[in-house]
C-alpha cells in the first residue's frame, strides 16, 4: 500500500513538473537568453511575463523600467557590462548579463585603399641553399631557424630592415664570427647562433634564409570614426604570401588606390579586384594594428569619393538580422556605388569571431561585373536598416556569389579599445 502510495505521489510530481514547464509564464522565463545588448541611451525590452521582475544588480550601468504584459525597458546608462537577475514572487530565478556598448557613430567607406606595412622584424619566408665551391649549405636551417619566424636583432642591435640584416651579416662574416640572432616565434624570444658562409655565385656573405620586410595591397575601407579619428579596414588579417603566417605590424600607411580591372569570379576559382596606389605622396593614415579583424589605425579624415559624409549608427552584433541590406565598394576607378545583398543567415556570438554572417548577391549589376564577392572586396561595409552591421570579409571558393561577414562592432571593439569581457578563442 505504502510502495502504491509513493508511486502515485512520484507520478503526481512528475506530472506537475511537465506541466508548469509548459505553462506560458515558466517557459517563457527558460527562454529568456543568458545576455543581452543595448546602446547608451537606448533601451532593449524583454518579455519576463507572469509575476515576475528585473532587479538590476547595484551600481548598474543599466536601469530597468517596467512596461505593459510582462514587457520590460533596459535603458543603458554607461558603456561596460552588467547584470540584472529575474525574481519571481520575490525570489531569484536566474541572472542575465547585458553588455552596454557606447553609442557608436561613424563614416561608412567603401574607398578602395592602398596598404603599405613594415614587418616588426624580418620575416623568414624560406631557406636558400649557399654554394661555398666545397659543399651547398644553409647556415640558418642548421641552427634551427624555422620558416615563419621573426628576426628582431642581431648581435643585440635591432633590425627593421632587410638592408639592415644584410649589413649585419656581411660584417660578421668578414670577421669570421657567428651572429647573435634574436627571433620571435609564436609570441616567444630566443636567440640563436649563425656563422655566415661566403657565396661564391653572390660574392658576398650570407645566411642561407629569404627574408623579407614588408607587405602591399589593395583593400576596402569599412569606416571612419570622426570622434576618435579612428579607421578600420579589410575585415580581415593580412598575411604573409608565403608563410601564411599574420604579419605583425611595426609601421604602416593607408593611400588612396584606385581599381584598374576586374577578374570576374568563377565556381571554384575566386575574382580578383586589381588596383594601383594612386598620389601616394598623399598618406591617409598610419596602420597600429593588423588582427583577426583586419586594420585599424589613425586619419586625419575620410578619403574622397565616399557616399556618406555623416556618421551613422554602428549595430550591437545581436541586432543584425537575415534579410536585404547593401555593401559599399568601388568596382571602377574610385567611384564608391551601393549594390543590393541578402543577409542570409546571422551566427549566434557571444564573443569576437570572424565567421558572423552569410551573405549573398542579389545585384543583377554587381554580378555581372564581378561574378559576386571578389578579392579585394574584404572590408566593404554592409548596411542595413539604416545601420553599419559589418564588412565583407571571404568568399565562398565553390560560390562566388556568396561569402561571409564580420559584425561591425566587433571591428569598432578593435578600433577603440573596448574589448569584450571574458573573450574566447574564435572557432
Amino acid at each position: 500500500m505504502a510502495h502504491q502510495r509513493r508511486k502515485w505521489v512520484g507520478l503526481l510530481l512528475a506530472t506537475l513538473v511537465v506541466v508548469t514547464c509548459f505553462c506560458p509564464p515558466f517557459s517563457g522565463w527558460l527562454r529568456l537568453p543568458d545576455s543581452i545588448e543595448t546602446v547608451v541611451g537606448s533601451s532593449v525590452a524583454v518579455q519576463a511575463g507572469g509575476p515576475s521582475r528585473l532587479v538590476p544588480d547595484a551600481q548598474s550601468a543599466i536601469v530597468v523600467r517596467n512596461g505593459t504584459a510582462g514587457i520590460w525597458q533596459v535603458n543603458g546608462t554607461q558603456p561596460g557590462p552588467a547584470h540584472m537577475r529575474l525574481e519571481v514572487f520575490g525570489i531569484p530565478v536566474r541572472q542575465m548579463r547585458v553588455d552596454v556598448l557606447p553609442d557608436w557613430k561613424v563614416i561608412p567607406g567603401g574607398q578602395s585603399i592602398g596598404v603599405r606595412l613594415r614587418s616588426k622584424g624580418i620575416m623568414i619566408v624560406g631557406y636558400n641553399v649557399i654554394h661555398t665551391g666545397e659543399r651547398e649549405i644553409s647556415p640558418g636551417e642548421q641552427a634551427n631557424i624555422k620558416v615563419g619566424d621573426r628576426i628582431v636583432e642581431i648581435d643585440g642591435h635591432p633590425v627593421s630592415t632587410v638592408e639592415e640584416a644584410a649589413q649585419r651579416i656581411r660584417q660578421a662574416g668578414e670577421a669570421n664570427r657567428d651572429l647573435d640572432v634574436t627571433l620571435i616565434r609564436q609570441r616567444q624570444s630566443f636567440h640563436v647562433k649563425v656563422h655566415p658562409v661566403y657565396d661564391r655565385d653572390q660574392r658576398t656573405y650570407r645566411i642561407g634564409l629569404y627574408i623579407r620586410d614588408s607587405a602591399a595591397g589593395v583593400g576596402t575601407l569599412t569606416f571612419y570614426d570622426p570622434v576618435n579619428h579612428v579607421y578600420g579596414a579589410l575585415g580581415h588579417v593580412i598575411t604573409d604570401v608565403d608563410t601564411g603566417q599574420p604579419i605583425e605590424v611595426g609601421e604602416g600607411q593607408v593611400l588612396n588606390s584606385s581599381i584598374t580591372s576586374i577578374d570576374k569570379g568563377q565556381n571554384g576559382q575566386p575574382g580578383e579586384k586589381r588596383g594601383q596606389m594612386v598620389d601616394e605622396h598623399h598618406v591617409l593614415g598610419d596602420v597600429k594594428e593588423n588582427s583577426s579583424f583586419g586594420i585599424f589605425g589613425h586619419m586625419a579624415h575620410p578619403p574622397d569619393h565616399g557616399l556618406y559624409n555623416q556618421p551613422i549608427p554602428v549595430a550591437p552584433a545581436d541586432q543584425v538580422h537575415p534579410g536585404p541590406a547593401k555593401i559599399l565598394t568601388v568596382i571602377e576607378g574610385q567611384k564608391v556605388e551601393a549594390f543590393n545583398i541578402e543577409v542570409v543567415s546571422v551566427m549566434k556570438q557571444r564573443y569576437p569571431a570572424i565567421k558572423s554572417m552569410v551573405l549573398k548577391v542579389t545585384d543583377p549589376r554587381l554580378l555581372a561585373k564581378t561574378g559576386g564577392i571578389v578579392q579585394g572586396m574584404s572590408g566593404s561595409p554592409i548596411l542595413q536598416d539604416g545601420r553599419l552591421i559589418g564588412a565583407v570579409t571571404h568568399v565562398f571558393i565553390n560560390d562566388p556569389t556568396q561569402g561571409y561577414g564580420v559584425f561591425a562592432e566587433w571591428m569598432m571593439r578593435e578600433a577603440t579599445g573596448h574589448e569584450a569581457q571574458d573573450t574566447v578563442s574564435a572557432a
